[in-house]
């Protein structure tokens, strides 16, 4: 039989969930600020997401990430990603998504364990944070220890159609004990090569920018005012349609 990876979809809002479920995605990665590489989302977000996956037959996945930048974080920026964390359980989410490197760009096993345990008995994915350590296998391995449930990533690239050397690698090291799912730039184009690699699953946004046009007035008053991404349902369909062709 040929190998078929889950779809995870990248949304923002209960429309992306909806998207995702008319697809047959198994689980979104909820969160906002998609275009600053994903923030936590509000707990009023996440409520509404919820409630349209029960419908929709999606796991909700939140991302838990407290700015942007780096995954070095200091003693307060920990403590509010372990509430958030414990906050996201508590309301219903089948998982979370979270990294954290330490100084020298090692995965932080200490940051990591005590976030695992806020999550109590739900998935724990290690997020892109891999990508930027210092050594993505070395990194697997460290999140095959903690025992966490997969890692998304590029295989350290831009993109992973352009890491598809080391997500082979990746696969080949976990030894289906962690799964590998393969995420940055995924669409039509790329997925079927991403497949003949062995990953668990794909991670793509299916994202479409929407022009703002709310206001009347341009200049400096309108900085930071614009268009916004939302799922577009053509083209998460046009990647679950490559994978069957």
């Amino acid at each position: 039989m040929p190998h078929t990876p889950a779809l995870e979809i990248a949304v923002q809002d209960p429309a992306g969930v909806r998207v995702a479920g008319a697809v047959g995605a198994v689980r979104v990665e909820l969160a906002q600020g998609l275009a600053l590489g994903g923030l936590t989302p509000s707990p009023a977000t996440l409520e509404l997401c919820l409630a349209v996956a029960a419908d929709a037959g999606v796991e909700v996945h939140v991302l838990v990430r407290p700015r942007a930048g780096g995954f070095h974080y200091d003693a307060e920026e920990l403590a509010v990603t372990e509430l958030d964390v414990r906050r996201a359980v508590a309301a219903g989410a089948h998982g979370v998504v979270i990294g954290a490197l330490d100084g020298a760009g090692a995965l932080d096993l200490q940051a990591m364990a005590r976030l695992r345990d806020a999550a109590g008995g739900a998935s724990v994915t290690l997020h892109r944070a891999i990508d930027v350590s210092a050594d993505p296998l070395v990194t697997l391995a460290a999140a095959r220890s903690l025992g966490l449930r997969r890692v998304l990533t590029s295989g350290g690239a831009s993109t992973a159609a352009e890491g598809i050397d080391t997500l082979r690698a990746l696969v080949a090291a976990a030894e289906g004990e962690i799964e590998i799912m393969a995420g940055s730039g995924v669409d039509a184009a790329s997925a079927p090569a991403l497949v003949d690699t062995g990953v668990d699953a794909l991670h793509f946004s299916a994202k479409r920018t929407v022009r703002g046009d709310s206001g009347v007035r341009m200049g400096s008053a309108a900085d930071g005012i614009g268009g916004y991404e939302v799922t577009d349902l053509a083209t998460a369909q046009s990647v679950k349609d490559a994978l069957s062709r």
